[in-house]
């Protein structure tokens, strides 16, 4: 039983419901920046999700990914040369800003489901999950 009672998408509204909608709209960027379809894009991001540093990604989004690991477990650790590694990625200050809040951001809210015990919503499936299941 989870903490406290929480919001189940079918009554969520605002910022709550843009926020669902963001994780579930990854197919479609997904497809879009990689050119794949459907079940192409599913196994992309399953791939991405058991083991980001073996899935094939350009080296934009790798150098994204370093960054937002290492800001994730070590935050006080990044400094100028991390962001001269975005930069090199191809990244601009507007981007790297936002790529830092939007890691912030879901460090923060999930150690609040974390500390809540916010139940899983039944209907989202663990991206890392195998694809046939």
């Amino acid at each position: 039983m989870p903490r406290i009672k929480t919001v189940p998408y079918s009554r969520a509204s605002g910022f709550l419901k843009r926020q669902y909608d963001a994780a579930i709209d990854l197919r479609g960027e997904v497809e879009d920046e990689y050119g794949l379809q459907d079940c192409e894009a599913d196994r992309f991001v399953q791939a991405i999700a058991r083991d980001w540093r073996q899935a094939q990604l350009s080296a934009q989004d790798l150098g994204l990914c370093v960054f937002a690991e290492q800001l994730t477990r070590d935050p006080s650790s990044v400094g100028d040369l991390e962001i001269r590694a975005l930069r090199d990625c191809g990244f601009e200050d507007v981007a790297i800003h936002d790529a830092t809040q939007i890691v912030g951001y879901f460090n923060y809210i999930n150690r609040v489901a974390d500390a809540l015990d916010v139940e899983d919503e039944t209907f989202v499936k663990a991206w890392e999950a195998d694809p046939e299941s």
